[in-house]
């Protein structure tokens, strides 16, 4: 029999599942709208649903390395570079449906923009490069629009139901002479889940390259990627979740974790 692999080796990331929003940024945000409670309620929904809602509790298994963001994307997308200023980039001011995040006539500023950026992007990247002492393998745990959204590279596009990001042929971030096996076992264990539409397990489609796994692995040589979940898998854009699919996703993302640290061990 196989022993179990040491999860204590691997780190997983969710850099994107909150829908918190600091005070001073919500206020940015909302304007004097923020004491108004339902519209501040519905807004910070919004926020969450535009995230990756759920992929906390997919990708957090039991012994393994765990960390998530304590704030929305829309505060500070941690899987940017920190100098990324594309409409996409690390700062957004706008969501994935191109509806504006701030008030008519808002600019942050190059020091507000800076402050941001310190307490949020450099406080997170601190926690990985402590939690990456002694790992093994490092996991990005992300979801993905059903079709490729208005902000984004695919827009309209039906994409896969699982997406791999080891990096590109000429830069992989997890070891190239075993991407064809990670894919297999992604597959394997995702299969109980993997019906109707959304069945393809993809590597590079859309995206070849999972930012915070690039950078952490050109630092440490640690093999790292991203996973994508298509949220169809789990509920309705973006609508009610399917009952008993995030345990059953969760489950088979532990199966999966396990097989890829065996891939590095």
């Amino acid at each position: 029999m196989t022993p179990a692999p040491d999860r204590d080796r691997l780190l997983v990331l969710t850099p994107h599942p909150s829908g918190a929003l600091s005070a001073d940024v919500l206020r940015d945000m909302l304007g004097e709208d923020v004491f108004d409670e339902e519209k501040r309620a519905a807004f910070l929904r919004r926020v969450f649903l535009e995230g990756d809602p759920y992929t906390d509790l997919i990708y957090a298994v039991p012994g393994a390395r765990y960390l998530q963001a304590p704030w929305s994307r829309f505060a500070v997308d941690l899987n940017r570079d920190r100098d990324d200023l594309d409409d996409n980039g690390v700062v957004k001011l706008m969501d994935f449906g191109r509806r504006p995040l701030y008030p008519e006539g808002f600019t942050l500023t190059p020091e507000g923009r800076e402050a941001r950026l310190r307490r949020v992007w450099d406080a997170f990247d601190a926690q990985v490069s402590t939690e990456l002492a002694g790992a093994r393998l490092m996991i990005v745990g992300h979801s993905m629009a059903s079709h490729g959204p208005k902000l984004g590279p695919d827009t309209g596009a039906p994409r896969p139901a699982l997406t791999l990001m080891p990096g590109t042929e000429g830069e992989p971030t997890f070891p190239r002479d075993r991407w064809d096996a990670l894919q297999a076992a992604c597959a394997e264990a995702f299969a109980p889940v993997l019906t109707g539409e959304f069945t393809r397990v993809a590597v590079g489609d859309p995206w070849t390259t999972d930012t915070l796994s690039r950078n952490h692995h050109a630092r440490t040589g640690i093999p790292a990627f991203g996973i994508e979940i298509n949220v169809a898998l789990y509920y309705a854009e973006w609508g009610v979740v399917r009952p008993g699919a995030l345990r059953e996703l969760n489950a088979a993302f532990g199966r999966f974790a396990d097989a890829a640290l065996g891939l590095v061990e």
